[in-house]
């Protein structure tokens, strides 16, 4: 059971929300992350119970999926965006800049993730291009009814989720396979974990869009 009392980084390397909100609120988890949180929270006259609740909302409002075989195609593509492609808008810069940290300031070390940074913006830009696609374009048709007629389009983002998927087997390659080292900082086991995170959720997205979504939209 977390409690305030405990460190920054013990509350960082345990959940992946944390890195995201101390980074919010300004709260320096990497360098100074051998404080409590209760002191951390005390110096910019935040309330640490809050801070600790809010990272536990973060988790918690995942929840598990609806079960989307019934639902109207228009509101499993408006759950899609909300629920997958905003957070992900979101989430892949702050990885890229957090790769960034971690390579400029453990260069010497062989257990650098090198080269993570670049993959990382490579994945953004990608990610990006393929979201527009789908909201511009293939989503559009599904939510008017038009989804057996979008065989095309599907083809291509199902191509597309395929790059996904091999990006994130390069990831892990990159990052060897998300393990930290010993030597490893805050930010740096923070970085593993929220890229641990951004694997399942990512999974999660291409299976309901290529075992759901597209599935239904051909059929109906």
């Amino acid at each position: 059971m977390e409690t305030t009392k405990m460190t920054l980084a013990e509350i960082a390397v345990t959940h992946p929300a944390a890195s995201r909100v101390f980074h919010g609120h300004g709260l320096d988890y990497c360098c100074g992350g051998q404080r409590s949180l209760d002191e951390a929270c005390r110096e910019r006259q935040l309330d640490a119970a809050a801070v600790l609740r809010q990272i536990q909302e973060q988790e918690s409002s995942r929840g598990e999926s609806p079960d989307w075989s019934t639902r109207p195609l228009d509101q499993l593509t408006r759950f899609i965006i909300e629920h997958y492609h905003e957070p992900l808008r979101n989430e892949l810069p702050e990885l890229v800049a957090l790769a960034e940290k971690v390579e400029r300031r453990h260069a010497d070390k062989d257990s650098c993730p090198s080269g993570l940074a670049a993959h990382l913006r490579a994945v953004h830009e990608a990610v990006l291009m393929h979201l527009e696609k789908e909201e511009q374009v293939l989503f559009p048709m599904i939510a008017g009814g038009s989804g057996s007629h979008a065989g095309g389009p599907i083809h291509v983002m199902e191509d597309e989720h395929h790059e996904h998927a091999h990006n994130l087997r390069r990831t892990r390659e990159l990052a060897h396979d998300l393990v930290p080292p010993e030597e490893a900082c805050t930010s740096w086991r923070a970085l593993y974990l929220r890229l641990e995170e951004l694997e399942a959720e990512l999974m999660e997205h291409i299976h309901l869009e290529n075992n759901v979504l597209f599935r239904r939209a051909l059929c109906e």
